[in-house]
């Protein structure tokens, strides 16, 4: 969203952004389509890209959460850092035999990935995250049932 705003711009609405996640779903919401309505006028494209994604920013503001699990969950960090460790540990191989084979090296390099993890920021309130998903779950089964 921020690339259709001119540089000078940038910063200001990243801060508003920041500010507006730290928010509860709803006050969240509202004070970044009030944003989205500013935008409007001057630069459309940055105002259909906030609107285009959301409710989904909010998902884990939602989840009820602590502070520092959210800012975990609410990056890509997680993901992104054992596939590029695996990325560096396969890099180099030119040839793959099979599908067994790229199986055995991704499940190596993400093994050997491993011992250089840390604990994800929040990792102390893991048991909340795992109550809502049990919860949600249980409430899934519940209504298919019906």
């Amino acid at each position: 969203m921020l690339d259709y705003l001119p540089k000078e711009l940038k910063p200001q609405v990243a801060s508003v952004m920041r500010a507006a996640l730290r928010l509860g779903a709803e006050e969240g919401i509202a004070k970044l389509k009030q944003q989205a309505q500013w935008l409007e006028r001057e630069y459309p494209d940055a105002a259909a890209s906030l609107r285009e994604g959301l409710e989904e920013l909010f998902t884990i503001n939602r989840l009820g959460l602590s502070p520092a699990l959210r800012r975990a969950l609410g990056s890509t960090n997680i993901i992104e850092n054992p596939n590029s460790a695996a990325r560096r540990r396969t890099g180099r191989v030119t040839r793959w035999r099979d599908g067994a084979m790229v199986k055995r090296w991704a499940a190596a390099a993400f093994l050997d990935a491993e011992k250089s993890f840390r604990r994800i920021l929040g990792y102390r309130d893991l048991w909340m995250l795992e109550a809502v998903l049990l919860n949600d779950d249980q409430v899934a089964i519940a209504e298919r049932a019906a």
